[in-house]
């Protein structure tokens, strides 16, 4: 009989990351609101988001063609466009757009589409973290 070494905790953060997102997304079928997600991403990243790093994220491209502020605009507090498309985007701040972020399916859809876009990769949790905590700061 062989014994597994136990989990240290730099493998077991991945672990918790998919059981909080998991979480996340069995709570799709309830209505969220943005400081639970918050939260949630916080929980899975082991540390809150930080609204400066938030800011820092959706402001720079990444060494890509397109940042964040590219569609949502520098401060997200009014509609938006997509650069590419040219298609309409409604305010992405919680406190301008009250729909925002009450969906933790939706939101895991966007991150994962325009994290992709921007970043070329998925954003981890505590990238979502930020960005959500300096969305949170926005007042329109």
């Amino acid at each position: 009989m062989t014994l597994q070494k136990p989990l240290s905790p730099r493998r077991l953060r991945p672990l918790r990351v998919v059981l909080v997102l998991g979480a996340l997304a069995c709570a799709a079928a309830q209505a969220a609101t943005p400081a639970e997600l918050l939260a949630a991403y916080g929980a899975a990243a082991g540390a809150p988001g930080v609204a400066a790093r938030g800011l820092a994220l959706f402001t720079s491209k990444h060494g890509r063609e397109w940042s964040c502020a590219s569609c949502h605009g520098a401060t997200p507090v009014q509609a938006g466009r997509h650069a590419g498309t040219g298609k309409a985007i409604e305010a992405l701040a919680p406190a301008a757009n009250p729909k925002r972020f009450t969906d933790a399916a939706t939101t895991e859809k966007w991150f994962r589409r325009n994290c992709n876009d921007v970043l070329g990769r998925e954003c981890n949790a505590g990238e979502k973290a930020d960005v959500l905590a300096w969305l949170q700061t926005l007042r329109p």
